[in-house]
């Protein structure tokens, strides 16, 4: 019937039954039997019918409104259809360090996946002039990188501020010291530290020489859940970075984190970088404005 109604739009629309069978792409006789065949499914008279003329009814003024209001529902319901096929289609590919893989993203690809199931993931990792390159060389649709990057034909929104904090077990003799405690204090501590070559290395090694601090390594990992089921069995501490250091995570594997003024330099700045030159699709798109609006005015420091 819905077929059959359009028919009569479109006749209604064309004031002429002979321009609307040749719009529609039908024989005259074929479209006047869609019409009569109308009529008597609704049992009304959509027509009158004056020689060759055709006069619409005030019932057929009616049905006309309502053909309208079928033909935009079948319009927006065909638009949402070719939005689910893109995106059942889509694919996403991000790029990101492996401290970052750890930290930040994970939330962000779980928040992303469950409002677009259908999209197909892919991850690239790597140090972070890698993820520039992977996005410069369009072999990734965005990355998420511990750093502010100015690069011709990258764009780079800083999505929140970060800094390391002092981690140990509960109980930890550092937990019931008087007073604040100081870079010197971490002078021959057990500490489990990340491995070379990595940016939160470097920057722990950049601390302890500033601060000619020499803490007791017991242990180099390249992993943060590693680090964290570790510490309590070591007793040792670490120094994690606080995006990392969720509230549940310290209170399930018995940890605390601890207040240390220093370490408030080494604050870096999580970005979202995307190439402005190459054209997104809307799966790129979508990841990166709700990326952006996750963080919207949120600066940790």
């Amino acid at each position: 019937m819905f077929e059959d109604l359009n028919a009569f739009a479109v006749i209604v629309e064309q004031s002429s039954l002979n321009k609307a069978s040749k719009l529609l792409n039908l024989s005259q006789p074929a479209l006047s039997r869609k019409i009569a065949k109308l009529e008597e499914e609704l049992g009304v008279n959509l027509f009158d019918r004056r020689g060759k003329r055709l006069e619409i009814t005030s019932t057929g003024r009616f049905v006309y409104t309502f053909a309208l209001e079928q033909r935009q529902r079948q319009l927006r319901f065909l638009q949402k259809l070719s939005q689910h096929k893109n995106e059942a289609q889509s694919m996403l590919t991000l790029g990101a360090s492996l401290t970052t893989l750890q930290t930040t993203l994970p939330t962000l690809v779980e928040a992303f996946m469950s409002k677009h199931p259908q999209t197909e993931l892919k991850l690239l990792t790597g140090k972070t002039h890698e993820i520039v390159a992977f996005v410069r060389d369009k072999k990734a649709d965005a990355g998420i990188v511990g750093s502010a990057i100015h690069e011709a034909g990258l764009r780079c929104i800083p999505l929140f501020d970060d800094h390391l904090e002092l981690v140990v077990p509960i109980g930890h003799e550092l937990t019931v010291k008087t007073g604040t405690v100081s870079m010197k204090d971490l002078q021959g501590l057990p500490m489990i530290i990340f491995s070379k070559g990595t940016w939160y290395r470097s920057l722990t090694d950049d601390l302890f020489q500033r601060s000619s601090i020499m803490p007791d390594i017991r242990m180099e990992i390249d992993s943060f859940e590693a680090i964290v089921r570790l510490l309590p069995t070591c007793k040792a501490s670490a120094l994690l970075p606080k995006s990392y250091l969720r509230s549940e995570l310290l209170r399930d594997n018995g940890l605390t984190a601890l207040y240390l003024p220093d370490l408030k330099e080494t604050r870096r700045t999580t970005s979202l970088i995307y190439s402005e030159t190459t054209d997104l699709g809307p799966t790129a798109r979508r990841w990166i404005s709700e990326t952006r609006a996750s963080f919207a005015g949120y600066r940790m420091v």
